[in-house]
């Protein structure tokens, strides 16, 4: 049985929201400037930095990254 791919896109917010999270600086971003993807990866970023400033522990991220992903 063939394994199905996540969403590019998907896969770059959750990516962006991982090191978001971890406090990581948004210059790591790994995408071309101005892609669909950055732009995936920054949001995903940006809900990160804001859910740990917030206070969520790591395992009600990791919850709500499967969530996402699911839905």
């Amino acid at each position: 049985m063939k394994r199905q791919k996540r969403d590019p896109s998907q896969r770059a917010y959750t990516k962006g929201y991982q090191l978001g999270f971890d406090g990581r600086s948004e210059d790591t971003c790994p995408h071309q400037t101005n892609s669909v993807f950055a732009h995936e990866w920054m949001n995903g970023w940006r809900e990160g930095r804001n859910d740990q400033t917030e206070g969520f522990k790591m395992h009600t991220s990791q919850q709500k990254i499967v969530a996402q992903s699911t839905a």
